[in-house]
């Protein structure tokens, strides 16, 4: 499996090239993830968690790396990582598996696992 790290930093730097291309575009999306992952009702944390395992059950590989690294950012533990992938896999069974390999190796290359 590629560096998963490695693959997070192709994918912000052609986001950032994505962002050149379309600038209106890319700003009015970013207004809209600042207003839904800010603290409210639930913390920021638990909603990077909560879009993590979606993005895992819709297997969407850029997803995944963005909201992976996200809760970690914004201080997700290996242990609150792990309990979301458990829903996860209660929910999507071998398939959520399969996807929740990538946070797993996420979570070595950052030295947590």
């Amino acid at each position: 499996m590629d560096s998963q790290i490695e693959l997070n930093q192709e994918r912000l730097r052609l986001r950032d090239k994505f962002g050149k291309a379309l600038p209106s575009l890319m700003k009015a999306e970013q207004v809209v993830l600042d207003e839904v992952y800010k603290d409210g009702a639930l913390p920021a944390k638990i909603k990077r968690l909560m879009a993590m395992c979606v993005a895992l059950g819709v297997g969407c590989t850029n997803c995944i790396l963005g909201q992976t690294t996200a809760a970690i950012d914004k201080g997700a533990t290996k242990e609150e990582i792990l309990e979301a992938l458990s829903v996860l896999l209660a929910i999507r069974g071998t398939t959520g598996m399969a996807e929740s390999l990538r946070v797993i190796k996420i979570l070595e290359e950052k030295g947590m696992v």
